[in-house]
């Protein structure tokens, strides 16, 4: 007798099922249906990932600004067309079957018996299960997808191994944005019982790519500090190890019914932690691993230290140095360890404890019992207690080399490495030594300070009698502040931004040292600093001879001081004293993208994926300054040298001194002043003085299709014409050869996301405002949500044979229509 099922189709969602609508036997779906979780956050249907025409039954995050999957079912036999159809026996097993009737996909489940009251569910969490409708334990499930993950881990997910059935849940990378196909990475777990949970990036050869851990009791420790957008993470974690199983899993810490969090390892190697808070639709990117040249596995090789703060990199650990033989030239004792009883341990502070393949935890021992336990055991190298929670005991012993070694100033565990007798006390000699000499050094500067204290005080005393007696003298008030300085400092008293004073930055800055000199801009000079709390600041410092004044400072201050958002860059404070205007900013690392992409040798750094990233970006951070912070505002003065870069190469928009703030029912406003940077500058704002949004838009295009080519718009040249990059982007689009723009150093990048790409950029420089598409939009199509429209022909296009409205450019060094332009170039 042929066994009863269950049958569905998965298309449209105009008629989705909530959690209440079990599927029963018997039951059929009509083609066009997805099912909903009972919260509404999650999705089960078939899709076409990316430019895929291939179609594949898949969960997805529902309300969020792009389809986000979530796990594919058949991820290595896609169907070729819409006749797929979803089959639930009543054994427990789902499958999925084509028009043809061959089964594309299985679960390979059955139950225990035999039974009428199976059900397939997606409930809240994202899990599709196949359970028995009767049982009283609702979490006893005959098969579940959270038992098979793909590139996705989420709340409610496991990530680890059952040591009693063998199986073993990690991620795998999708083949390409268009293939949820396994790819070339994995995230998993060491598995061996008894061994410390650390996770490992590995490539399909086994070969470890990046390490992340050991497990601290909050956290992976070898990870980057996260970022201040997530100093408060809405997700906390936690680890299970017994005899039975060993796993990883999250859970909210926050309010549940806004929140999603998801970890994916890209299709390029990188784990990426994101979470979105709804009603916002965007997800925000707390961590993302490797960042840097030390996130590699084990580049220093044994007993080596890799640190980024230093150059080179790598370095041996104290009482270790680099030999070189034949065939290696690595970090080794400097002193034979004998087992005598002088050896001991010298603590390294800040440190990514090394990798666990080759230790021994115990969970139940003291650190004085972890000392000595290594300390009886002369093959022990060193140990460390990796839980960092108060009162938490735990003790790490490692044997043989220590692999994977490198400094976290500000987000390490401290390691005990065993050293030989005489290397501990050179080292305490040289400590005791150092020491003396802090003290003579402290007493010194003490009474110098105390010197030049008293002369100091005496003539700021008769500084100020004298100028008491000027004013006296004059009949006029004793103002020691200058009119000017008096009223941007009433202006700027509600910028909740604090003040600084001369004193703080000039030591920050070393005395605004050359060293410490980042770069010069229309501004002024910029310097790198360091608060005395630790943290990184750059400080711009405004010249006598800027093109800026009191007005474009203080707009700066009030206006960045009201915005806050990952993609605008972040001002800590302001400085005004005697004669000096300063702004104080959090450091970027990497500086501005032009540094980068007009460079030939740095532009390599950036691949097709990370310029992708910042375009992005960048738009994401106009969305928020035109239409999602509290105040609307107008940067006008978009371009590469605006845009600077952190640790992680998030953009970050930068330089409001020529922004306006709009009132919520303006859209445009008139100016005889233009500001900006030519090859930026929209063409109604260049001609008529009107800005807007658009102007905005046009200045992203620009930069857009900037990014893609790593040509700059002013200055492109062209054997074969004299258009600028404009023009040459118009002529490549209209000859059906868009890929031709894209940079010579870019290579496997995704030829959809480029075409994309430039079109945006196209569409955004039209010459006519209401053609050009406003910022939402532009979000939305880099998505790539829906088609394209054509784009016409871009303003400030150029030809040897026809010159018309749009070729506007040669213009703007003279007055027009009484409006007179001032080129704000070179900003940092």
């Amino acid at each position: 007798m042929l066994l009863p099922c269950i049958t569905f189709f998965f298309l449209m969602l105009g008629t989705s099922r909530s959690l209440s609508d079990t599927i029963a036997v018997n039951q059929n779906i009509s083609d066009g249906q997805t099912i909903v979780s009972g919260n509404s956050k999650f999705e089960l249907g078939l899709f076409s990932p990316g430019n895929s025409k291939n179609r594949y039954l898949g969960i997805w995050f529902k309300n969020t600004s792009s389809q986000t999957a979530v796990w594919v079912a058949n991820r290595e036999t896609p169907l070729i067309d819409n006749s797929g159809v979803v089959k639930l026996d009543n054994k427990g097993n789902l499958s999925l079957v084509d028009g043809s009737g061959k089964v594309i996909w299985s679960s390979n489940s059955s139950a225990s018996s035999t039974s009428i009251n199976l059900v397939a569910q997606l409930i809240d969490t994202g899990n599709l299960v196949v359970k028995n409708e009767n049982e009283a334990n609702n979490e006893s499930f005959v098969w579940q997808s959270f038992d098979y993950p793909g590139d996705t881990f989420i709340e409610g997910m496991k990530l680890g191994k059952n040591f009693i059935t063998g199986r073993e849940t990690y991620l795998t990378s999708w083949r390409s944005a268009d293939d949820p196909s396994p790819g070339e990475y994995t995230l998993r777990f060491s598995m061996v019982y008894g061994r410390y949970p650390q996770l490992y990036i590995r490539s399909r050869s086994s070969a470890i790519e990046a390490r992340i851990g050991p497990y601290n009791g909050i956290s992976f420790s070898g990870r980057p500090l996260i970022t201040p957008e997530t100093a408060d993470p809405p997700f906390a974690s936690h680890m299970v190890v017994n005899q039975n199983e060993m796993y990883f899993a999250t859970y909210s810490i926050k309010n549940t019914t806004t929140l999603l969090s998801r970890t994916i390892v890209t299709t390029g190697g990188k784990l990426e932690i994101l979470w979105l808070n709804y009603p916002n639709t965007e997800w925000m990117q707390s961590l993302t691993l490797p960042v840097d040249y030390c996130d590699n596995y084990g580049v220093c090789g044994p007993y080596g230290s890799c640190n980024t703060d230093t150059s080179p990199y790598c370095g041996c650990l104290k009482g270790f140095e680099r030999k070189s033989s034949e065939n290696t030239n690595v970090c080794q004792q400097s002193i034979a360890m004998d087992c005598g009883p002088g050896e001991g341990f010298h603590k390294f502070s800040s440190m990514k404890l090394p990798d666990t393949e080759n230790a021994v935890f115990s969970s139940n021992m003291s650190q004085l019992d972890c000392e000595a336990a290594c300390k009886n055991n002369c093959s022990c190298t060193a140990y460390a207690n990796p839980n960092i929670t108060t009162g938490r005991v735990g003790c790490l012993l490692w044997f043989g080399g220590l692999i994977d070694v490198r400094v976290y100033p500000q987000n390490g565990q401290d390691l005990y490495v065993r050293l030989a007798a005489s290397e501990l006390s050179d080292l305490h000699s040289s400590f005791d030594g150092k020491k003396r000499l802090v003290m003579v050094v402290t007493l010194s500067i003490s009474a110098l300070v105390t010197l030049v204290g008293f002369i100091l005080a005496l003539y700021i005393i008769r500084r100020k009698q004298k100028k008491k007696s000027d004013a006296e003298t004059a009949g006029r008030p004793t103002e020691t502040l200058d009119e000017d300085y008096k009223g941007i400092n009433m202006h700027m008293g509600s910028a909740e931004v604090p003040l600084f004073s001369l004193a703080e930055i000039s030591k920050a800055t070393n005395d605004f040292s050359i060293n410490n000199k980042l770069g010069q801009g229309g501004f002024g000079p910029v310097y790198k600093g360091v608060l005395k709390e630790g943290q990184e600041i750059a400080v711009k410092r405004l010249s006598k001879s800027s093109r800026q004044g009191l007005d474009e400072f203080e707009n700066e201050v009030i206006c960045i001081a009201k915005l806050q958002h990952r993609n605008l860059v972040k001002l800590l404070g302001y400085c005004i004293q005697d004669d000096e205007k300063m702004l104080i900013y959090e450091y970027m690392p990497n500086k501005s993208l032009d540094c980068i992409l007009f460079d030939e040798s740095r532009k390599l750094k950036l691949d097709w994926q990370q310029r992708f990233h910042i375009i992005h970006g960048i738009a994401r951070g106009l969305l928020y300054l035109h239409q999602d912070s509290r105040l609307k505002v107008v940067h006008r003065d978009l371009k590469a040298g605006n845009i600077l870069l952190d640790h992680l190469m998030c953009p970050k928009i930068s330089d409001f001194g020529l922004a306006r703030m709009f009132k919520e029912d303006e859209s445009e406003a008139n100016t005889k002043r233009i500001v900006g940077t030519l090859g930026y500058i929209s063409p109604e704002y260049a001609v008529d003085g009107l800005y807007s949004v658009k102007s905005d838009i046009f200045s992203f295009g620009v930069l857009v299709l900037e990014i893609v080519s790593g040509k700059k718009n002013r200055g492109f040249v062209d054997e074969d014409h004299d258009d600028n990059l404009l023009g040459h982007a118009w002529r490549l689009y209209t000859d059906g050869r868009s890929l031709d723009l894209s940079d010579e150093c870019l290579s496997g990048s995704s030829s959809s996301e480029v075409l994309r790409s430039v079109q945006v950029g196209l569409l955004c420089v039209q010459q006519r405002v209401e053609d050009r598409p406003d910022t939402q939009t532009v979000v939305a199509m880099l998505r790539g949500e829906g088609s394209l429209p054509s784009p016409k022909k871009p303003a400030f296009f150029i030809q040897d044979s026809e010159i018309n409205s749009s070729s506007v450019l040669p213009l703007l060094s003279s007055s027009v229509n009484g409006i007179t332009l001032s080129q704000v170039d070179g900003r940092w």
